[in-house]
């Protein structure tokens, strides 16, 4: 109940406006760079100086239409040639739906073909993130005509949703880079395992496949999913240039650590930009602790004004 109410309040535009004033100091900046690219560039280079990689992802939520969507999809050109000037270890993430995907999708695709075609240019990887079950159809349909023009391209798929093994299984036979995830969107039974189990049963079983058959990117907090892993790569033979650990800023720096320290390579999903408020809440959603970290910081919040 509590994941479903925080999702839903993600998706409300009046919450965002007052998160966006007041998010930051409420614990907001944990999880996000900033707000703008000069913000994000900065972490990246601190991460970069502790052995560690990163993707950077320019938020866009409420994208509803053509001028938005250009927006967005110049904030990712712009995010890419801040990669290449700065000479940063990292890459671009994105969503399409910020692209005007549910405006026109004719017109996503365009600024996806732009976009790739100056990263191709800059020797960069972009990956396309997942949404919720209602784009994950589309999404595939467009990374697979991509894909034939650029193999510069990548994308996500979520472990939580029952089709996900026929899709790793056939976007393995054009050797995909799959960044495999368990999957945040609250979803009917119908399309997703309901039960946490499953769900790690699942995730298990596509990281195991998609080792054998192309690039792994492993995206998880998860020490117990993640030490299987390392003891199944060990006994399978598996390079370590076959794969990476992704974790989200501001999240298990510690493990983040103690992988580079390892030998194994670890992205971190690096989010900025004005319309952070709808990742944040997912955050939110995902673990418990991190609600109560925002009332934490509420409380402080309101003592420091009372103090005043």
């Amino acid at each position: 109940m509590l994941r479903s109410l925080l999702l839903a309040i993600g998706r409300n535009k009046a919450a965002a406006r007052f998160m966006r004033r007041y998010g930051a100091r409420l614990g907001a900046a944990r999880f996000v760079a900033g707000t703008e690219l000069r913000d994000a560039v900065a972490v990246v280079k601190r991460l970069n100086a502790e052995g560690l990689e990163a993707t950077l992802d320019h938020l866009g939520e409420f994208v509803s239409s053509e001028r938005d969507a250009k927006h967005a999809a110049g904030m990712s050109l712009k995010t890419l040639e801040s990669i290449h000037a700065e000479g940063l270890r990292a890459n671009l993430s994105l969503k399409l739906t910020s692209l005007g995907l549910d405006v026109d999708p004719r017109l996503c695709e365009r600024y996806m073909r732009t976009i790739l075609s100056r990263a191709r240019e800059l020797q960069l990887f972009v990956r396309i993130d997942m949404e919720d079950y209602a784009h994950c159809q589309p999404a595939l349909d467009l990374y697979r005509r991509l894909r034939r023009d650029y193999p510069n391209v990548g994308i996500v798929l979520q472990a939580y949703l029952r089709r996900t093994e026929r899709d790793v299984r056939e976007l393995g036979r054009d050797g995909a880079n799959l960044r495999l995830v368990k999957g945040a969107y609250r979803e009917s039974p119908q399309v997703a395992f309901p039960d946490k189990r499953e769900v790690d049963a699942s995730f298990t079983k596509l990281i195991r496949r998609q080792l054998r058959q192309g690039y792994a990117a492993i995206a998880t907090h998860d020490e117990d999913i993640i030490q299987d892993t390392l003891h199944w790569i060990g006994q399978n033979g598996i390079a370590r240039e076959r794969f990476e650990f992704q974790m989200l800023y501001g999240i298990r720096e510690d493990l983040q650590r103690l992988l580079v320290e390892g030998g194994y390579r670890v992205r971190v999903y690096v989010p900025y930009g004005q319309d952070w408020f709808g990742y944040f809440m997912r955050r939110l959603a995902e673990r418990p602790a991190n609600v109560w970290f925002l009332i934490k910081n509420m409380k402080r919040h309101k003592m420091g004004a009372i103090g005043k």
